[in-house]
Order: structure tokens, then C-alpha cells, then sequence
């Protein structure tokens, strides 16, 4: 079953006077949404008394929690120091995750840097092989590993490089932000063709039960020639991309996305608004 949810809490969220992820269940349930992204992008400092207490919150609310890793992984750094970082900070998302009861951790793969992309790719496909091989290690083979694709040109992370990595092992699951395809794209992402296009390309490259509830991230963003500036709200009406389309192509492929909606402050509000545009669609 498709689910909906927000990155993190809303503005709506502290305005209520609250401050506790674990409150995050029960305002993200009385939204009528069905999931929630808890985000370790400036690093894992988080308690296993603390990451049991928020699972256990997410249990009661029946709401599923996802984690995004921290976001200065760089697997395609030529330092292998900085390849055991991040390493471990996906690691350390993982277990976290974990004990949370969740099952999707996302991150992102690597910048380009002064290599030639692909010298870039290639080495991130490398990496991501030992990082495939240390979670197999580390008993986390039961989660999905959710590479994502990025809003920067100079980032390592187009459709088909995420499709790619996907090849290496099950237990790597595409995390696709359209908003980010869009925005590297120059706002390609218009119809319902535009977003089917790319679902059967993953569908034809990994197979529908792969890529049947693939994670998705969806929001308006901002962007300029070298891609991707800043995450905007459903209001606004000049970036894209709209909602409606993807919906379309998703109920017509017969996917179940785990949808997670990175507005900016208003993901709790958009979110909903998603879900309630894809039952109506669903319900034609």
C-alpha cells in the first residue's frame, strides 16, 4: 500500500508546542499520514535508549519510520579515510534505524569533485560493494539501503546512476527525489509520459518487485543552471514539479512508493495534500 509522510517536523508541528520526535507519531497519524523521516543529516548522535524510545512511539502510533544518513557522505572522495567515514556513518544510520524498527535508510552517495564522472561513479560503485559487505558483516541485511538521486549536476546521483548501484545487491533500494530529477533536468518532469518514462526505465533495469515500493522523496525546488538552489513549498507555482502526474503514472504502474514530501516547513501539510490527490485518483 503507497504511504505518505514528511522529512522531519513541520513548522505545524512546533507551533502545537511540541518538541519530542516522539510526538512526531502521534501528530504525523492525526494527519492522516502513514510515515515519517527522521533525518541524521548533520551526524548520528542519537542514544539507543533514545532510538528505542522513538520506535516504540512510532509502534504505538502504527506509523513506519525511515532515516536519512548523514549528508557529508562522500563515497567517491579519492581519501580512503574519508571513505571509512562514511562508511560508518551509514553504519551508525543503520543501527539507529534499527532499533527505531524502521527498515529504509537513504543517503547520498558522492560529489563529483576533480575526477572525471566517471572515474566518480566507478569508485562509488566500488565503495558500495565493501559497503555491502560491512552490513552483511554487521547484521543489517534485513534494511534497505536507499541510494538518492540528486538536484546538483555536480553530485553523484542521476536516475541511472542510482539504478546502477541498485544492481549490486537487494538490499540497495532506489530512493528517487523527483524534485531533485526535475531540478538537474532544467524542470523536465511536466507530464504524466515525463514521470512513466522513468518508473518503467527502473522497472525494465531492476524489475517490478524491486522497484514496486521504491522510496520516494517529492517536493517543489528551486533551481538554476548548475541545478538544484533551495526546497519550496506546494503554494508555489513557478518551480516544479506537480504532484498530479506522478500520481497518475504511479496508480497506472501499479506502484506502492513509500512517498516522503521535503517541502520547505510545510511537509506535514504537502504531504497530506499528496495523499489526498492520489486517492482521489485512485478512486476514478
Amino acid at each position: 500500500m503507497i504511504k505518505f509522510g514528511p522529512s522531519g517536523n513541520s513548522e505545524s508541528f512546533y507551533a502545537k508546542g511540541y518538541t519530542h520526535t516522539e510526538q512526531s507519531a502521534a501528530f504525523v497519524r492525526e494527519m492522516g499520514l502513514d510515515c515519517f523521516e527522521y533525518s541524521f543529516g548533520r551526524g548520528v548522535r542519537m542514544s539507543e535508549d533514545k532510538a528505542i524510545s522513538i520506535g516504540e512511539a512510532f509502534h504505538e502510533q502504527g506509523v513506519e519510520i525511515s532515516v536519512h544518513a548523514p549528508y557529508f557522505i562522500n563515497f567517491a572522495n579519492p581519501s580512503d579515510e574519508s571513505a571509512q567515514k562514511s562508511y560508518t556513518y551509514v553504519l551508525d544510520s543503520a543501527k539507529a534505524l534499527k532499533l527505531m524498527g524502521g527498515n529504509r535508510c537513504v543517503f547520498h552517495t558522492a560529489a563529483q569533485g576533480k575526477i572525471s564522472r566517471e572515474e566518480a561513479v566507478a569508485l562509488s560503485e566500488g565503495r558500495l560493494k565493501v559497503l555491502r559487505d560491512l552490513i552483511y558483516l554487521n547484521n543489517l541485511e534485513e534494511l534497505f539501503f536507499c541510494p538518492e538521486t540528486m538536484g546538483k549536476l555536480a553530485q553523484i546521483g542521476t536516475l541511472e546512476e542510482v539504478v546502477r548501484f541498485c544492481k549490486i545487491d537487494k538490499i540497495f533500494l532506489p530512493a528517487i527525489d523527483f524534485g531533485h530529477i526535475n531540478a538537474r533536468e532544467q524542470g523536465s518532469l511536466r507530464t504524466t509520459f515525463d514521470f512513466k518514462d522513468r518508473l518503467e526505465y527502473m522497472i525494465g533495469e531492476l524489475g517490478f518487485e524491486r522497484v514496486k515500493n521504491f522510496h520516494v522523496h517529492f517536493s517543489k525546488i528551486q533551481y538554476s543552471a548548475k541545478g538544484e538552489i533551495r526546497h519550496l513549498t506546494f503554494d508555489d507555482m513557478l518551480y516544479g514539479p506537480e504532484f498530479e502526474p506522478f500520481a497518475i503514472a504511479v496508480k497506472e504502474l501499479k506502484l506502492e512508493p513509500y512517498v516522503i514530501c521535503e517541502s520547505a516547513g510545510t511537509q506535514a501539510e504537502d504531504a497530506k495534500r499528496m495523499k489526498e490527490i492520489y486517492t482521489a485518483i485512485a478512486l476514478k
